[in-house]
């Protein structure tokens, strides 16, 4: 797995290059890809960096059971990759399929538009005049003009050192009025009844806790803000296929530590505990998702995800990775790997594990026909949320739920909203508890503002946000869809070559001049 890293210093080439665009785009995630699809339609000379060699985000990165909430509001090019897919499934469209078919679109488009991606492009400085960016500067060097620039990442790095406004963490509910952001406890995948021990020694507080546990009951804190983002992970694609399964392997730096409560968690004598561990198929774990449906013979393809207490999700390990930098985000990233590799090993190895878990993990592996330079695991983490930029308008819980209506919409969100858990901590009675899980239905789709993806007037005047919008923590989590992300570039992209067209700020730029543009290109802005 040679190429498994977020970032290595190998791959900086060094160089004096100089290019000069119409639009340049930070990050090739599926907005990026999508507004530099949008740019180049629209005739403007586009550039599209990407830090890393991965293309395409988790829309390629193993998230293939698409969470889209509803639809109807997916429209415009987004609604086209679904499309896409359908073809390459002999169907009309297609909203669960595997990395390799969006790794097949995504490079069908890049072709269809001449956008060549400039890759292991990290980003080193940003210069400024007058509130406008001037130029970018890459870690080896090369340097890039341009009149617009999008910041398509999902860290928010250009944003930031563009010196616009941005949070990282959960604002308290007081900051802007609402009820499910800040500390929260809820009780899906969360250790219940409260039976498991957070103590090295079991039930023996003076043995010290396992690892990535706070030893505070956070119960005592709802509602309360912290500098904590909910859980990454990788979203892996596994089979049960004999024919191309790769059997689970030790990692490494294995390190038993972190799996002691999973040991404790499935040995727990609770039917309860069993159905969320097990699911009703004894031979399909719950955690593991199907997506591409049956292969021949019976067999499947998944979208692996979190599920239950335990699981997937590298709880409070991932806090510093906005602000890390390059190195410590490459710490970060290959110690994610260790610990789902390690978890997925031990579940399908371990003696400690129940055998009739054991068997039914060890039914499963990773995919010789995926991630094929990787070894079939992902190269892209689940950055679920990292930045958040502060303009002047902030999508809260009151957009989701309909207490407030944005008059700019420029894309629509429909999914709920889906915090994962941020942190663990040791309840009342001396036992593990989850934190920071929140799933609530939205009152329905609503719309996302122009606002919400340009910076408050007076910080950056040629800059737009795709991914790291304006929002609180609990809005993001039902803003933070990849459909939501493709509507969003393509908006933000119009809105850019609108504002290079007229010589403006992407802040003054003719509103409904551009919700026309956008609809007419099939984008769905509002519901009848």
């Amino acid at each position: 797995m040679s190429d498994l890293h977020y970032f290595h210093a190998d791959w900086i080439q060094k160089t004096d290059r100089a290019l000069a665009a119409d639009v340049c785009i930070y990050g090739a995630t599926s907005a990026g890809i999508v507004a530099a699809m949008e740019a180049a339609k629209r005739g403007k000379r586009v550039v599209l960096l990407n830090p890393g060699k991965h293309v395409g985000g988790l829309t390629t990165g193993g998230l293939g059971r698409t969470d889209y909430g509803k639809e109807a509001v997916i429209g415009g090019t987004a609604r086209r990759f679904y499309r896409d897919l359908g073809k390459l499934a002999g169907k009309s469209e297609e909203w669960h399929f595997c990395p390799s078919m969006a790794q097949t679109v995504y490079a069908t488009w890049l072709k269809e538009f001449g956008i060549s991606v400039e890759s292991c492009q990290y980003l080193d400085s940003v210069a400024k005049t007058a509130g406008r960016i001037t130029a970018i500067t890459m870690l080896g060097g090369l340097k890039v003009t341009a009149k617009m620039f999008i910041d398509a990442s999902y860290e928010g790095d250009l944003l930031a050192k563009a010196g616009v406004s941005y949070h990282v963490g959960r604002e308290g509910n007081q900051t802007y009025g609402e009820t499910r952001n800040g500390v929260q406890v809820y009780p899906k995948h969360q250790f219940l009844p409260a039976t498991v021990s957070p103590f090295v020694k079991e039930n023996d507080p003076s043995s010290g806790l396992l690892p990535y546990i706070v030893g505070e009951d956070l119960s005592q804190r709802i509602g309360q803000g912290d500098q904590r983002v909910q859980a990454y992970n990788f979203r892996i694609c596994m089979t049960d296929d004999p024919a191309i399964k790769i059997p689970w392997a030790m990692p490494e730096l294995y390190d038993p530590a972190l799996y002691v409560l999973a040991e404790r968690w499935f040995n727990a004598e609770h039917d309860e505990y069993n159905e969320q561990i097990q699911g009703p198929d004894p031979l399909v774990p719950r955690m593991f998702l199907t997506v591409c449906g049956p292969t021949p013979g019976g067999l499947h393809k998944t979208d692996t995800n979190n599920h239950g207490p335990i699981s997937s999700d590298f709880i409070g390990a991932n806090n510093a990775w906005a602000e890390a930098g390059y190195a410590g985000r490459e710490a970060i990233f290959q110690a994610h790997v260790n610990y789902q590799q390690g978890l997925y090993w031990m579940l399908a190895n371990s003696p400690t594990i129940p055998e009739r878990y054991r068997r039914a993990y060890a039914n499963w592996g990773l995919c010789t026909d995926e991630f094929t330079s990787t070894g079939g695991w992902s190269p892209q983490m689940y950055i679920r949320e990292a930045r958040r930029m502060i303009g002047d308008y902030v999508a809260t819980e009151h957009d989701c739920m309909h207490t407030r209506k944005c008059e700019d919409p420029v894309g629509m969100g429909s999914y709920q909203l889906d915090s994962h858990n941020c942190s663990r901590f040791v309840n009342a009675q001396g036992k593990v508890q989850n934190e920071g899980d929140v799933q609530v239905a939205p009152a329905g789709p609503y719309g996302i503002s122009y606002r919400a993806v340009v910076p408050k007037r007076g910080e950056c005047g040629n800059l737009l946000v795709p991914v790291c919008v304006s929002s609180s923590h609990i809005a993001y989590g039902s803003v933070r869809m990849e459909p939501v992300f493709m509507v969003l570039g393509q908006s933000t992209a119009a809105a850019a070559c609108q504002a290079i067209d007229a010589g403006k700020d992407v802040q003054e730029i003719d509103y409904r001049k551009l919700r026309a543009e956008l609809e007419r290109d099939g984008q769905v802005l509002r519901l009848a």
